[in-house]
């Protein structure tokens, strides 16, 4: 797909001090910022192996997640940060669009399983404009990566039941919605129960080697 050296993929990151508090007992509070940030480490260096990728912007303002966003080469976008995921990536959408991007991929930045051949298989898929391919979490119920073409072709509204707005955002856009389940980026870490399915895959991921260190198993 000649348009794919143009998408962008765009990582929501709220500040990670309060962050996941509807895990509750199951990460300890002084755990939950190193925490996020493994997730986020484990999403960017999934992002950052995807040649595909034209460039990744994390929207943030939390310093530690920008210093992280550094290491990894990403672009650090401020406006929007403080709107939750759907103001954010809406923002990142559009500024991106204002840049001439062809297209946008948003992933959260709690999907510590992903892989880069999931990203790969979402971004081949993509082989017209307007275009929108959708990856649903583990439930079927949220959204857990979006591709737009262009970057604001069809309205987000993200949520724990955000899936089937978002086909049905899409279909009123004039767009056939693509739907491709990856089961590493379906499986968000929000609940308890996330946390003891991430548990019994096998990984080498920044989030389960903290974990262990941690005596979470």
């Amino acid at each position: 797909m000649g348009a794919t050296s143009e998408i962008w993929a765009v990582i929501p990151v709220k500040e990670t001090g309060g962050a996941k508090q509807r895990l509750g007992a199951a990460i300890p509070d002084a755990l939950r910022s190193r925490f996020a940030i493994a997730m986020l480490e484990d999403v960017l260096a999934a992002l950052s192996a995807v040649p595909e990728l034209a460039g990744i912007a994390v929207v943030t303002l939390d310093a530690e997640a920008t210093r992280l966003a550094s290491r990894y080469g990403a672009r650090v976008f401020t406006e929007g940060a403080r709107e939750g995921q759907t103001g954010a990536v809406t923002a990142a959408a559009r500024l991106l669009e204002q840049q001439g991007r062809s297209a946008m991929l948003a992933v959260p930045g709690d999907i510590p399983l992903i892989r880069p051949e999931e990203v790969s298989r979402i971004l081949a898929a993509h082989d017209r404009v307007p275009d929108f391919v959708i990856a649903p979490a583990h439930d079927e119920r949220g959204s857990n990566a979006i591709l737009c073409a262009p970057p604001q072709c069809v309205p987000l509204r993200f949520g724990d039941d955000s899936f089937l707005p978002h086909l049905a955002a899409a279909r009123r856009a004039g767009i056939e919605p693509k739907i491709l389940p990856m089961p590493g980026i379906g499986l968000d870490i929000d609940h308890p129960q996330d946390l003891a399915a991430f548990l019994k895959i096998p990984s080498n991921t920044r989030t389960r080697l903290l974990l262990r260190e941690a005596g979470i198993r």
